[in-house]
Formats: structure tokens, C-alpha cells, sequence
């Protein structure tokens, strides 16, 4: 089962409506969700504070602010599904 990350925060409405497309797209295809508060993460909040959301998938950077839910499902299909930077 692919793995996807998701970092976000309290408050960020575009992370709200990722968060929205990832439960609509897990219905769609199964997938490991995981759920990172950049305010409980240092290390993350350096990374991501001016990013988020940002979506992983198995520990590529597949997307940042935005989710497109076509790519999401192809990428998720692929062999080697995540890579490639947004």
C-alpha cells in the first residue's frame, strides 16, 4: 500500500480542502494516510512553513499548496509512484 504524508496546519485552508481531496481520493484507491502538524515539528515547520500543505507519496515531494487529484491517482498507479518535484 503506497504511503502518503501530508504536512499541514490548524487554520490553512488550502491544507482543509487537500485534506478534503485525500479522503475523497482514498475511497478511489487505497492509500496509507499520515498527518504532520508543522506546529508540533520543528524540523517540519523549518522545512514546510512556507509551503504547506505538501503531499509525499512513499517519500517523494509529489505536491505543494495545490492537489491535483488526476495526477494524485496517476502517480499513486505508477510503479514507483511519488518522485519528481512539483
Amino acid at each position: 500500500m503506497m504511503d502518503v504524508l501530508l504536512y499541514t496546519k490548524p487554520g490553512c485552508c488550502l491544507c482543509d480542502t487537500v485534506k478534503a481531496q485525500l479522503g475523497k481520493l482514498h475511497a478511489l484507491h487505497p492509500f496509507e494516510l499520515r498527518e504532520v502538524n508543522i506546529l508540533e515539528d520543528i524540523t517540519a515547520y523549518a522545512k514546510f512553513h512556507e509551503e504547506i500543505p505538501v503531499v509525499f507519496i512513499n517519500g517523494h515531494k509529489a505536491f505543494k499548496y495545490r492537489l491535483d487529484e488526476q495526477e494524485f491517482l496517476r502517480r499513486l498507479k505508477a510503479p514507483r509512484a511519488g518522485g519528481g518535484k512539483p
